[in-house]
């Protein structure tokens, strides 16, 4: 593996580059990967990419073979797109029931607060590395708020499940690190889907709200591609490297 070194080396930093090295074919389907290894080439400690393969193997990109080795997963656009399409419907359902329930005032100060939150990672005009974790973190929060409150243990285990298949978790969406200036606008349409998810919620439009979350599911890569980021799913896993 070539030399990577990392301008900000922190956990997030790291699974949000190995996240995007996997899906722009740097670690193609069937690729080893090994900590020593990868964190010699990014020039960090082995914690936090022990840390970024563990997330990544929960979200599907990684997957065990032999007693301790991980090997790049094998998915298709198709894959991807349908766990994405099954989390919207997921989501969209616990969303129309938290707007027929209706919010609490401690739920809605939460929710608040990540919105606020989006516009303080926004407010610069243009995305900075270390601004990668801190909308994951509350996009993460948002999501998780949502569907905690909607009062259904069996909407929030099938999500679980739902998250374990490539790309399909909230938390995974996709950031490209030498493309911020284009992923600031993603990320800006993010927090207005936000904001008018939130917005649907205290007006307890549950229809509406449904509708925004099943499409909202979708930003982390079919909006690359509208962005002229070249996002789409699997679009370019193809070219080989030696193993690490």
């Amino acid at each position: 593996m070539d030399p990577e070194k990392l301008p900000n080396p922190d956990s997030i930093s790291v699974l949000a580059h190995l996240r995007q090295r996997i899906m722009d074919g740097h670690f193609p389907p069937g690729a080893r990967l090994a900590e020593v290894a990868v964190a010699e080439a990014l020039g960090v400690s082995r914690t936090p990419i022990r840390l970024a393969f563990r997330t990544l193997e929960q979200e599907g990109l990684l997957e065990k073979t032999g007693k301790r080795g991980l090997v790049v997963r094998d998915f298709s656009e198709a894959d991807v797109l349908c766990a994405l399409e099954v989390r919207g419907v997921l989501e969209g359902l616990a969303a129309r029931r938290l707007a027929e329930r209706g919010l609490t005032p401690e739920l809605r100060q939460r929710l608040q607060d990540c919105l606020d939150q989006g516009e303080r990672v926004l407010a610069s005009g243009r995305l900075q590395a270390e601004d990668i974790g801190a909308w994951s973190q509350l996009n993460d929060a948002f999501h998780h708020a949502i569907v905690g409150a909607a009062g259904s243990p069996v909407i929030g285990d099938a999500i679980t499940r739902n998250n374990h298949l490539p790309f399909a978790s909230a938390a995974s969406i996709r950031i490209d690190p030498q493309a911020l200036d284009k992923e600031y606008d993603k990320l800006r349409i993010a927090q207005l889907q936000h904001r008018l998810v939130f917005d649907a919620l205290v007006r307890g439009e549950s229809a509406r709200v449904e509708m925004l979350m099943r499409e909202h599911a979708h930003i982390g890569l079919r909006y690359g591609d509208l962005l002229g980021l070249g996002q789409g799913a699997g679009s370019s896993r193809a070219t080989p490297v030696p193993p690490v």
